[in-house]
């Protein structure tokens, strides 16, 4: 009779492959929450909008990936619960919930557990599946970042598209193939 407990269980995410569970889990929440924190100092003002252009997006989308669900959903949301307390780390150094781009925040906490999920369904493991995955991710953040953007700048759905979305489609079109050609490339590294 063999025992399912001893049984080696393969890894659903890169952040699988990390020895030390607990230890290792601390160590990704916080190293993604961090990630997106420096990444979203590498941030262009676009004029016309309160909403820069940043690393923040791809390190979401990344850090999904490698994390997967759960460790990615509280990864994100260290990251926005430390901006709202006055970490400035957000876009610009920015900091707080009361700014026009926060929605984009909120989003990525969506947007990184979908990602999680879809990786630890192979989702990041070829480069189509990786675009669809960064795409329906990507896809996310913009559901919850235009509502609030409309909202904190009293407009209306096409102004906040304009504003929110129109400016940043190639920057995060992108995004999606680096990372559609990186992830699929590190699981390739990984099973040698």
């Amino acid at each position: 009779m063999s025992n399912p407990q001893a049984a080696v269980a393969r890894p659903a995410v890169l952040g699988d492959l990390v020895p030390g569970r607990l230890v290792r889990d601390v160590a990704l929440v916080v190293g993604a929450a961090v990630l997106v924190g420096v990444a979203a100092q590498i941030s262009v003002p676009v004029p016309g909008t309160p909403v820069p252009v940043s690393g923040q997006t791809f390190a979401v989308l990344l850090s999904g990936a490698a994390l997967g669900f759960q460790r990615s959903a509280v990864a994100m949301a260290l990251y926005a619960l430390a901006g709202v307390l006055g970490m400035p780390w957000f876009a610009q150094g920015a900091s707080g919930w009361h700014l026009a781009s926060f929605g984009y925040v909120l989003g990525f906490v969506l947007a990184g557990a979908v990602v999680g999920a879809l990786a630890a369904r192979g989702g990041d493991r070829s480069p189509l599946r990786t675009v669809a995955t960064m795409t329906f991710g990507t896809l996310l953040i913009y559901v919850v970042g235009v509502p609030w953007l409309m909202a904190m700048t009293h407009s209306g759905l096409s102004a906040a598209l304009s504003m929110g979305v129109r400016p940043f489609l190639v920057g995060d079109a992108l995004k999606v193939l680096l990372a559609a050609g990186l992830l699929p490339s590190a699981w390739r590294l990984v099973r040698r």
